[in-house]
């Protein structure tokens, strides 16, 4: 018996020091971002140690389960050593992924999920230099190699401690082996099920017991969200739910009443989902090219146009001085290739479709602006820092009509050259408005400006044309990056002010999306999605006022664009003319984070509905972006209830038309 429990102890201390280890991690994480506990309660916190010690626990359970069996089988040096070597090798590769973790959580503020797959598959080279220029990478590798060296002495001290003490002594007998086997069998299934109760094992939702996004993340266990991730797409779960919410009959009549607006017809409506002809209010437009500016990580919490003193934006600022400023506008997602997408085709960001463009499903002829001016006989241009083959941005725009691309390396001489994406801003710029100037003058244009040098790892031209941002913690180079990316679209409008086509063009400037900000708003982080969209255009200001404070998303840029060409049209977006809706309609939108995070919100007026994962209750909140962005929980169940059936008609609706390919054109 002295001997059975000798190695229990000697198994039940690798599963201790492993669970130290692992709360070591969570403990760095926490550190990492102290700056978003600011508001939490210290019990909230705590909890969420205590419900990831849950978690870390199904990750032990399923790492100690070869040690245990090795102890079945009759005793030899090798199974004797295997529990010591494999809980070496195994769990520094876990605490690998947690360091790694430290940066991942910065830069996207979710634990580790699909985007590390989505990463990886893209352009490895590509990621690779990111992040050796973008994170400390020898910092973290000592970090990783100091935890995991602790960690592997402690388990070659269990052994002195446990099993040395009783004379090197291991079960041999077969019933000692049983006895020592059976109980941590159940226990490490136990583990690995996360919870005693019955039904389903420990889930996702589990760890959302606070109102505060951090404390819900805290308690997650990043090797966990990125297996579940791994094992969610591919079995595609996630769209299986989603078409199954409602009776199709009853969703589509729901998403229709929040489209469709006064004078819009529907074309075919038994067969088709969306498909519509809209009338514009505007009908004598003189506006002939349309100019979308797309800029990177252009949140509006740090716009001064839209009330935020902080003097990063100065050329942002002054255009909006003589355009239309939509306050409360919102990307559909939090990555790039989202917010192409959702911009340009019109098109949401649908769970399970977070990475459209590189999906068998991005092949549909969406009703996007390429294709709409197409048929107008538009000249079309997309110009952009980078590679296009990065998210098959060109095979994706090539089939939407774009025609016309100019990328990393198509650019001669160009004044600085990022090691990882490509150009600069300025150079970007610079070449956009040479090929606007050779286009045919005869024809019309429509063409795509997209920037990219405020993107980690943040390099910008040395010496720097304006002064460094400070006094914003971490985020004063992201931020320097930003300044720099205004400089550089101001320079770009003083050459554009001079030439021929301006008096005749619309401009539409936005960012792709928002960045992580130390203040987080609701179980969706609010403020990650909240970006400024500018009209700028001669006479736009004075029919329709400086600033509209309708809520909208970008999937609501492509009719108010087609609206502003003043002749009616047909299309299939998944969005409204925001300048042709009722005086008292609040507007709407549905966001959703990027990678496999199942959050889905909806937001209406001053209202978002934030609907978690796993099933949990929606939650309704009440917010203000203006003058400080706040939140308050709103109980109002028959609210809740509505934007509830709303949000989950126009998910689904979405998704059945995508799938059975009646969203394009």
């Amino acid at each position: 018996m002295a001997t059975v429990i000798a190695n229990l102890k000697f198994i039940l201390s690798l599963t201790a020091i492993l669970l130290i280890s692992l709360s070591l991690m969570r403990s760095l994480l926490l550190l990492h971002n102290r700056e978003l506990t600011v508001a939490i309660p210290a019990k909230e916190l705590v909890r969420s140690f205590v419900i990831g010690c849950r978690f870390d626990m199904i990750i032990i359970g399923a790492l100690m389960l070869v040690p245990i069996m090795a102890q079945f089988f009759p005793q030899s040096q090798i199974n004797r050593s295997l529990p010591l070597y494999w809980c070496a090798a195994f769990g520094s590769i876990v605490i690998f992924f947690s360091v790694t973790e430290l940066e991942f959580y910065r830069q996207f503020h979710t634990r580790l999920n699909s985007l590390v797959f989505d990463y990886i598959k893209e352009d490895p080279k590509t990621v690779s230099s990111m992040i050796w220029n973008g994170c400390p990478v020898l910092r973290y590798m000592f970090l990783w190699t100091v935890v995991s060296l602790l960690m592997t002495t402690g388990f070659f001290l269990a052994q002195t401690l446990t099993l040395t003490a009783f004379g090197g002594t291991y079960p041999s007998t077969l019933l000692q082996r049983l006895l020592f086997f059976l109980p941590l069998l159940s226990l490490a299934a136990i583990a690995c099920r996360g919870t005693l109760r019955s039904g389903p094992p420990l889930r996702w939702g589990d760890a959302y017991h606070s109102t505060h996004l951090f404390a819900n993340h805290l308690a997650l266990n990043g090797i966990y969200t990125m297996i579940k991730a791994l094992l969610d797409v591919k079995k595609q779960k996630s769209r299986k739910k989603w078409l199954k919410v409602m009776p199709k009959a009853a969703a589509l009549k729901k998403t229709r009443n929040l489209l469709l607006q006064p004078g819009d017809n529907l074309i075919e409506p038994e067969g088709l989902t969306l498909r519509r002809e809209h009338q514009p209010s505007t009908t004598n437009s003189k506006l002939r090219n349309v100019v979308v500016i797309m800029m990177e990580s252009f949140s509006a919490q740090y716009i001064g146009a839209s009330g935020k003193q902080s003097g990063i934006t100065p050329e942002f600022d002054r255009l909006a001085e003589k355009g239309v400023l939509f306050n409360h506008f919102f990307s559909n997602g939090t990555h790039t290739h989202q917010g192409i997408f959702a911009t340009l085709a019109g098109f949401p960001n649908l769970p399970g479709f977070e990475t459209l463009m590189q999906q068998p499903q991005g092949a549909t002829g969406f009703s996007g602006m390429a294709e709409l001016l197409r048929k107008r006989d538009y000249q079309s241009l997309y110009t952009y820092n980078g590679d296009f083959s990065w998210d098959n941005q060109e095979g994706f725009f090539r089939n939407q009509g774009m025609t016309k691309f100019i990328g990393r390396f198509d650019y001669v001489n160009p004044e600085f050259i990022d090691p990882t994406w490509g150009v600069s801003d300025n150079d970007m710029f610079n070449r956009a408005h040479q090929e606007l100037g050779n286009l045919d003058p005869e024809k019309p244009f429509f063409a795509v400006l997209q920037t990219l040098s405020n993107h980690l790892p943040f390099t910008i031209p040395e010496p720097l044309p304006i002064a460094k941002v400070t006094g914003h913690g971490s985020l004063d180079g992201h931020l320097t990056a930003m300044r720099y990316a205004d400089w550089a679209l101001g320079q770009f409008f003083v050459k554009a002010q001079t030439s021929s086509y301006f008096s005749e063009t619309l401009f539409v400037l936005l960012g792709d999306h928002g960045f992580c900000v130390p203040q987080q708003l609701t179980d969706i982080e609010l403020l990650r999605f909240h970006i400024p969209l500018l009209l700028l255009a001669p006479g736009l200001q004075e029919e329709f006022g400086s600033k509209r404070s309708i809520v909208g998303t970008q999937v609501d840029i492509v009719p108010t664009i087609m609206g502003l060409l003043g002749k009616p049209f047909i299309h299939n977006c998944w969005g409204r003319n925001l300048l042709n809706v009722a005086t008292d309609d609040p507007g709407f939108g549905i966001i959703k984070p990027s990678g496999n995070d199942p959050t889905v919100a909806m937001l209406n007026g001053n209202q978002i509905l934030v609907k978690p994962p796993d099933g949990h209750n929606p939650q309704l909140y009440n917010f203000k972006l203006y003058p400080q962005a706040v939140t308050e929980l709103n109980n109002n169940q028959q609210d809740t209830s509505e934007m509830t059936t709303m949000l989950n008609a126009y998910v689904q609706t979405a998704m059945d038309a995508l799938l059975t390919n009646r969203c394009g054109v």
